[in-house]
């Protein structure tokens, strides 16, 4: 029977992080995938928990979080409740949520212990999952989705200047209508970690198999990023799914019973690369 358990580790600075696992209860040695959402993503966005259940259906288990500076709460998970925790936020606070995730998941202190993991990034998870896997050998097997290939192109480059005049910038979230803060903090947190947080200088240096997965219709992040990162590691494979955007056509709230075509496919060239 497919079960799921929900747990609350700390993460950067102390802030919780709430992470459900998605597992077989007759498969609980089962690998372990875990998922790192994107930037203004959460845990239980869209079609995530559908992708959570095909997953252990086709035999592993499946770790999804919220990063600690997300902007949601444990009591909210659904909603940007804190956006003075989103405004805080830095790329190396992503960092060491994910290392406490992997910590959580290998010493088994809640769940049964991963000797190793498959980690799935999406667009700036992706980014964070790339660095983290250069540096963290329990990664098995890494597969981005839609992944940026430089953290400075999540902005303009022509706003840092004013950003760093006036210390907060504002991100529009056309989904919620909200004006999400971020502070200068992220910009300097570059600045001070300029080879820890090169993209494409950490995906020069991973040794795990990867697979680079892209959409051709992404609007947010252009397959050119998908074409960085392989050019960064010629290891990796490149996959393009055509008719795809960057959610691989899912959205948020997701009513449909049924996955879309594009985040079926990613799904299933996930499972056997996996595999």
């Amino acid at each position: 029977m497919i079960k799921k358990e929900t747990y609350t580790i700390p993460g950067a600075k102390g802030r919780n992080m709430l992470m459900d696992l998605t597992y077989d209860d007759q498969n609980p040695k089962a690998p372990l995938v875990i998922f790192a959402h994107d930037f203004k993503g959460f845990k239980d966005w869209g079609t995530h928990n559908m992708v959570a259940r095909l997953f252990v259906e086709n035999g592993f288990r499946y770790l999804k979080f919220n990063f600690s500076h997300n902007g949601t709460t444990p009591d909210k998970p659904l909603d940007f409740a804190d956006l003075i925790a989103f405004s805080d936020n830095t790329f190396s606070i992503e960092l060491e949520d994910l290392k406490a995730v992997i910590d959580f998941a290998c010493n088994g202190s809640s769940m049964r212990a991963a000797d190793s993991v498959n980690l799935i990034g999406h667009s700036m998870g992706g980014g964070i999952s790339i660095v983290k896997t250069a540096e963290d050998k329990r990664i098995r097997k890494l597969v981005t989705m839609a992944s940026i290939s430089s953290f400075r192109n999540l902005w303009p480059k022509e706003a840092e200047e004013q950003w760093k005049m006036q210390g907060i910038m504002y991100s529009h979230n056309s989904r919620t209508g909200q004006q999400m803060p971020l502070k200068s903090t992220l910009l300097y947190d570059l600045d001070a970690h300029p080879s820890r947080l090169n993209i494409t200088e950490k995906a020069a240096a991973v040794q795990q198999p990867w697979l680079i997965i892209h959409g051709d219709d992404d609007t947010s992040v252009p397959v050119s990023h998908a074409e960085e990162l392989k050019a960064a590691q010629p290891n990796a494979k490149l996959i393009i799914i055509p008719k795809a955007d960057h959610t691989f056509n899912s959205k948020h709230p997701y009513d449909q019973d049924t996955l879309p075509a594009a985040l079926q496919e990613f799904c299933q060239i996930t499972i056997e690369f996996f595999k």
